[in-house]
């Protein structure tokens, strides 16, 4: 991937946005261009897109469009196993466009910061040593991939076309 021009890394930042600044899945849903994500899929209920500070090639975060705070309480049965057949779909679109040693399907945040529920879909690459795997591949202390907007652009339109794909097989 080619070198961030339009939104670099920078952790202090990142920590006191999650933590200070406005919901930042509300404020892509309303449009704002400071918190514009490439989207992969959406629906009536839910939004996945790609995140914009990437520790492995298609990393997707898929979230409710209600601004929903626990991953199990603030969702009846019907809403967190809808949330979850989105989850589901999206990873293996990711598995269908980036090799895929390990899919790695997780939920962070908190009332503290970045409080609005999402998943992340993060697809290990094969071959990455195995000191370097799970946690440790996943935290952006570590690292983040460096992508331009088209990168990025292209990267949505696969994963879209990944999608649509899947959609005809069911």
């Amino acid at each position: 991937m080619g070198p961030v021009t339009d939104h670099p890394y920078d952790p202090t930042a990142y920590v006191e946005r999650a933590r200070r600044g406005p919901c930042f899945v509300c404020e892509f849903l309303a449009g704002n261009p400071d918190y514009a994500h490439e989207t992969v899929y959406e629906d009536e209920d839910h939004i996945a897109f790609l995140d914009r500070w990437p520790t492995v090639p298609g990393k997707v975060l898929v979230a409710p469009k209600a601004h929903i705070g626990h991953v199990v309480r603030d969702l009846d049965e019907r809403a967190y196993t809808g949330l979850m057949r989105v989850v589901r779909e999206v990873a293996l679109a990711v598995e269908d466009v980036y090799p895929t040693e390990r899919m790695y399907l997780y939920s962070l945040g908190s009332m503290q910061g970045n409080a609005h529920l999402h998943w992340h879909i993060a697809a290990l690459p094969p071959g990455v040593p195995y000191e370097q795997q799970q946690f440790h591949q996943l935290m952006t202390e570590n690292g983040v991939l460096s992508f331009s907007a088209e990168e990025a652009a292209a990267a949505a339109t696969r994963l879209r076309a990944a999608l649509a794909s899947r959609a005809g097989r069911a």
